[in-house]
C-alpha cells in the first residue's frame, strides 16, 4: 500500500457540498472583496480563538508582516525568535527592518526555550516571537512573564496550531497581537493562501484593518502607508465552513498521532514527538528524529510512503541571512534538529492501517 505524506480526500468529502454552496453564494453576491463572508468568518474565528478581533488578510506571512508594523517595530529593532523555525517569521521582521534574534528550542518539544530569553534581551529588544511549532503550544506562561517584565510585546506565530493551548488558553490569544495561517495543508486549510490575525486591542485591530487595505478606513482616503493583504472572501466563505469541523479533525489527528507514538515505540535510535508540561499538541505535523534520517527518508520513499523535512536548513544558514554572519555551529539545536528531523504522513481521516503501513516500514528499516 502507498500512503501519501498528506491527504485532503477526507475532509474533502466531508464538507464537498457545503463548501461549493457556499463559493456560489459569493459568486451570486457580486461582491467579492471585504465583504460579508470575510465579516462572517472573522467574527468565527475571533471567537474560536477566545479573543475579541480578528482580522483576515491575504497570507500568513503578511499577517506576521502587518502584526509586527501594527506594533511599530521599525528599523534597529530587535524582535526575538526561536532558531528553528520556517524562515517566514524571521522574513517579517526583515520586512518592517527589524532584526531577528535567534533562541534556541526546548529539543524534547521543538518549542522556544523560555529559560534563554532573557540572555538574549537587550536594550534594543522590542518583542518577542514565540512560534507554536509543529502543533504543540509554546510554554506561554514563563514567555508572558519575561514579556512583562521587561515591557516587550508579544507576537504568536500561530499558523501551525490553531486549536492547541496552554494550561488552558488557546494560542493566538496571548500576545498583543498574533498572526495564523490557513494554507491549504495548515490545520484550518483554505483552498489557497489565506491568514489573519488575532488581538484583544481593538486600537491594534484598527490599525491592522487600515494597513491591509492600502492605509485607508474609507475608499480612497489613505491615513497611512499600506499594503494590499486582504482576505479574499471566497476563501472565507471555505473557511467559515470548515472552522466548525476543525475540533474534530483536531481530534482525528491527535488520534493518529497516539496510533503512531503505539506502533514506534521502543524504536532506540528513533525519537518520538514529546509534549510539555501543560501544553497541547494538535500535531499540524508528526515529526520524529533520527541519526539517519535520510537514509530513512529514502527508504520509506522506496517503500512508497510520503514524508517531508520540516525544515532542511535553519534560519540562520540560509543565504538570504548570510548577512546576519552565524557560522556553522552558531545554533547547534536548531542544526540537530534540521539534520535528523523527519515528518511522517499525517492527516485527519488517516486509517490505523495506514498508520500500521507507515509504521511497519520504519521497524524494518531500523531492524534491518
Amino acid at each position: 500500500m502507498k500512503v501519501p505524506f498528506l491527504s485532503f480526500t477526507p475532509q474533502n468529502q466531508a464538507v464537498r457540498t457545503d463548501v461549493l454552496e457556499a463559493m456560489a453564494r459569493v459568486f451570486d453576491s457580486q461582491w467579492y472583496v471585504l465583504g460579508d463572508a470575510v465579516r462572517q468568518f472573522e467574527a468565527e474565528y475571533a471567537a474560536f480563538s477566545h479573543t475579541q478581533e480578528c482580522i483576515g488578510v491575504a497570507n500568513g506571512l503578511d499577517a506576521l508582516h502587518l502584526a509586527l508594523k501594527a506594533l511599530d517595530i521599525k528599523d534597529g529593532d530587535e524582535v526575538i525568535v526561536p532558531s528553528n523555525t520556517y524562515i517566514a517569521t524571521w522574513l517579517a521582521i526583515s520586512f518592517v527592518g527589524g532584526t531577528p534574534i535567534p533562541v534556541e528550542p526546548v529539543l524534547d518539544t521543538y518549542n522556544l526555550d523560555p529559560t534563554l530569553l532573557e540572555a538574549a534581551i537587550t536594550p534594543r529588544t522590542r518583542a518577542i516571537m514565540p512560534v507554536h511549532l509543529y502543533g504543540q503550544a509554546c510554554e506561554m506562561d514563563a514567555i508572558m512573564a519575561i514579556a512583562r517584565k521587561h515591557n516587550l510585546y508579544v507576537i504568536e506565530d500561530n499558523a501551525q496550531s490553531q486549536g492547541a493551548a496552554y494550561n488552558g488558553r488557546l494560542t493566538g490569544s496571548f500576545g498583543e497581537v498574533n498572526a495564523t495561517s490557513f494554507y491549504p495543508g495548515k490545520n484550518l486549510g483554505a483552498l489557497g493562501d489565506a491568514g489573519a490575525i488575532t488581538t484583544n486591542d481593538a486600537g491594534l485591530a484598527k490599525r491592522v484593518r487600515t494597513l491591509r487595505n492600502y492605509g485607508s478606513q474609507q475608499k480612497y482616503y489613505n491615513e497611512v502607508i499600506g499594503h494590499n493583504s486582504r482576505l479574499d472572501e471566497l476563501q472565507a466563505a471555505v473557511l467559515s465552513v470548515k472552522l466548525p469541523k476543525l475540533l474534530d479533525w483536531t481530534r482525528q489527528r491527535q488520534e493518529v498521532a497516539a496510533l503512531y507514538d503505539q506502533h514506534l515505540a521502543g524504536i532506540a535510535q528513533l525519537k518520538l514527538p514529546a509534549t510539555a508540561a501543560g501544553a497541547t499538541h494538535v500535531y499540524h505535523l508528526y515529526v520524529v528524529r533520527t541519526a539517519r534520517r535520510d537514509e530513512l527518508q529514502q527508504h520509506l520513499t522506496a517503500a512508497g510512503i510520503g514524508t517531508l523535512i520540516h525544515y532542511p536548513v535553519p534560519p540562520h544558514q540560509q543565504q538570504a541571512y548570510a548577512s546576519l554572519g552565524y557560522q556553522r555551529g552558531a545554533f547547534p539545536l536548531a542544526e540537530e534538529i534540521a539534520a535528523t528531523c523527519l515528518s511522517l504522513p499525517m492527516w485527519p481521516g488517516m486509517t490505523e492501517n495506514e498508520v500500521e503501513v507507515v509504521s511497519s516500514a520504519v521497524r524494518a528499516f531500523f531492524q534491518a
